[in-house]
């Protein structure tokens, strides 16, 4: 088995532990035992980052677009090398199943490469003017950014936040998940391995709230990019907004299902489930209400159901497990409370619906039937296991369901009508549509919300713009 990483504070190319630091335990999901414990920042050590990262910016910004580009491909090719060390880290402290974490990893290789060559597309624009006369417009860095991801993608996210960061020219600051810091730690040395400069991109850990008050009140920090729930994206929105900083808010989500009755039913059902349950349902552009045209409901939420009775939960380390524990304790009880609301209005549990006893913080799959709009379930977001069904008689209805939330990050459609395809992609309320399947996350393709759900795209080139401010130049 893979040793579980030294953890510390990565701050000007230095690696620092707890010697001095309040400290914390990393907990493994399964065992609910301790991986290692973490240290904390303290005031000084943001200050130190903070002074770092501007230092770092001011060189950084200077640096050659190739030059930034070939550590994003060293990065990448490392990543590759030690994929397997890599998705058992994230597996040990996070929870899913070992073949996703290595996917997750993966995927964060695609993401360096693909923006290893947008490093050298960042273009301004010459405007025509009167001979002897020139105006130009010119994407620059942003200046330094304090970045702050989730835990339930703890390799992926920390590469989604630095990647385009340092390919636009920015200096970092992150703020990774204290409960999946070995991930973050280990895509660091990637960096570091790579020859990326110590203060261009540093980590921390600490207290959430006064770490990122200290670093978003701090005047170097120019850019708040945020990946988490939808209450503390606007706290921190709201701390941003003293210095009208460029902000990325990539929140939560309550993804609609919208299944029609022309659907190919059997694969629009093994393909939902698979994803339904992937990361034990942490996921935010996770499957969550589904809408089921009338004809076809009763059938779906049964083979649905009994997909999901079959699906084999265990550590994520051992063969053969479909679904590993939730990502700490408190997740099984607050999925528990909201199937005990829904189905204390009416609700049918079809599957699952129970804590797992015993070591570790295991939840069954679940599949719950006619649930009504005022259950809780409906209204937040559940962010776990749970597969809430209700049936829809017109595409009308379906729409006005989707759309019903003030979420808007992730919809599915399930119908093999082009023309409706094309309606519902207008009429979705949801920065990212997927229909007759479920990847949302490609390197190419901007990944983001809107309404409730945040605003501003990562991935792509839109992942790399919003690491730049823009510039018009006028000449005579």
């Amino acid at each position: 088995m893979t040793a579980y990483p030294e953890l510390g504070l990565y701050i000007d190319g230095e690696w620092i532990g707890t010697a001095g630091r309040e400290k914390m335990a990393v907990l493994d999901p399964a065992t609910g035992e301790s991986l290692g414990d973490l240290p904390l920042a303290g005031a000084a050590d943001l200050d130190r980052a903070l002074e770092v990262a501007d230092r770092g910016f001011r060189r950084w910004r200077d640096t050659a677009p190739e030059a930034r580009a070939t550590i994003l491909l060293r990065t990448a090719a490392l990543i590759r090398e030690r994929i397997d060390a890599l998705a058992e880290i994230a597996t040990r402290e996070q929870g899913k199943i070992l073949a996703e974490a290595k996917g997750e990893g993966l995927a964060a290789a695609a993401m360096l490469e693909f923006q290893a060559g947008e490093t050298v597309r960042i273009y301004g624009r010459i405007l025509p003017r009167p001979a002897g006369m020139r105006s130009l417009v010119l994407h620059q860095p942003v200046g330094p950014v304090a970045a702050f991801c989730a835990w339930n993608f703890p390799l992926l996210n920390v590469v989604r936040k630095i990647s385009p960061a340092i390919a636009a020219g920015c200096s970092i600051i992150l703020k990774p998940s204290e409960e999946t810091p070995g991930s973050a730690v280990a895509i660091l040395k990637c960096f570091q391995d790579a020859g990326l400069p110590g203060d261009v991109a540093q980590i921390l850990f600490g207290v959430p709230d006064m770490v990122s008050r200290h670093l978003l009140a701090s005047p170097v920090t120019r850019k708040l990019s945020f990946t988490g729930s939808v209450p503390v994206g606007k706290h921190l929105a709201r701390l941003a907004a003293d210095s009208m900083m460029k902000t990325t808010m990539e929140l939560g989500g309550h993804g609609p299902v919208l299944v029609f009755d022309d659907c190919d039913l059997e694969r629009t059902l093994d393909t939902l489930v698979t994803h339904k349950f992937r990361n034990a349902g942490q996921v935010c552009v996770a499957p969550t209400r589904f809408y089921v045209q009338d004809g076809i409901y009763e059938a779906f939420a049964q083979g649905f159901a009994e997909r999901t009775r079959k699906v084999k939960l265990g550590s994520g380390l051992d063969s053969g497990v479909q679904m590993g524990p939730l990502a700490n304790p408190r997740r099984p009880e607050a999925i528990g409370e909201l199937i005990e609301d829904a189905r204390s209005a009416g609700a049918r549990v079809l599957a699952g619906g129970s804590v797992i006893e015993g070591k570790g913080f295991f939840f069954e799959p679940t599949v719950i039937a006619d649930v009504p709009l005022e259950a809780r379930a409906m209204n937040e977001e559940p962010f776990g296991p749970l597969a809430l069904m209700r049936p829809f008689g017109t595409i009308e209805e379906a729409i006005g369901q989707a759309n019903r939330l003030p979420f808007g990050l992730a919809a599915y459609c399930f119908t093999e009508n082009a023309r409706r395809q094309n309606l519902l992609a207008d009429a979705i309320e949801a920065g990212m549509v997927s229909i007759n399947a479920t990847r949302l996350t490609w390197p190419d393709a901007p990944f983001g919300g809107m309404k409730d759900s945040g605003f501003g795209s990562e991935d792509g080139p839109e992942g790399i713009a919003a690491h730049l401010t823009t510039k018009a130049v006028h000449i005579a």
